[in-house]
């Protein structure tokens, strides 16, 4: 073996390593068609634990997409892991459980398999945490238990503290959801790799 690779049931298995440049991009609006794809790999994922079902065209779909390069209260993000799309962040102002419309909104968040534990989902979140100081609240689906895992590892990582979600009820569905501020979070030292989470 030449030490970039490691045996794993008898299967050659390529070693995976934190990459080296985690970049979170705004998406500009001919990007649209990008997004949307990506969101087809979140939303097949997430049919494991949430109800959802493909429309008759094959196809999941994400209604409000169109609305994150209409209205100023909505930001679309591409997450690049060096130089290729990795995953995508959908952030909206305006809680989606209080009346608070100060509150930053992680509507949705996706990270691509092959990058998943390295540091990349952390990372990038950490970095749009800290673009958008004030209060954030990010929800989770209660069954989406990976989810619940990674959220509380990435907060509490950003806070420095433990932070306890509390259990809600939205349209129909219990979630948990975890509430922080990041006006106070450090900015990121120039050249470090995000957090590995």
């Amino acid at each position: 073996m030449n030490g970039k690779e490691h045996i794993h049931l008898g299967i050659m298995v390529p070693e995976r390593k934190p990459p080296r440049n985690v970049e979170v991009v705004a998406a500009a609006h001919d990007q649209e068609p990008v997004l949307a794809n990506l969101f087809e790999l979140y939303a097949y994922e997430l049919s494991d634990v949430a109800d959802i079902h493909l429309g008759s065209d094959g196809r999941y779909g994400y209604p409000p997409l169109p609305l994150y390069w209409q209205e100023e209260s909505r930001f679309p993000f591409l997450v690049k892991v060096n130089g290729y799309l990795g995953g995508f962040a959908l952030i909206s102002r305006g809680s989606q459980v209080s009346d608070n419309r100060e509150t930053w909104d992680v509507a949705e968040f996706f990270v691509l398999k092959r990058y998943r534990r390295l540091g990349v989902g952390a990372g990038a979140a950490h970095e749009i945490w800290r673009r958008f100081r004030g209060p954030w609240e990010v929800r989770v689906l209660e069954t989406n238990r990976p989810a619940r895992i990674f959220w509380q590892a990435a907060i509490d990582a950003f806070t420095g503290a433990s932070i306890k979600p509390v259990a809600v009820r939205q349209r129909g569905k219990q979630r948990v959801v975890f509430a922080f501020d990041s006006s106070g979070a450090p900015p990121r030292p120039i050249g470090r790799l995000p957090d590995h989470t």
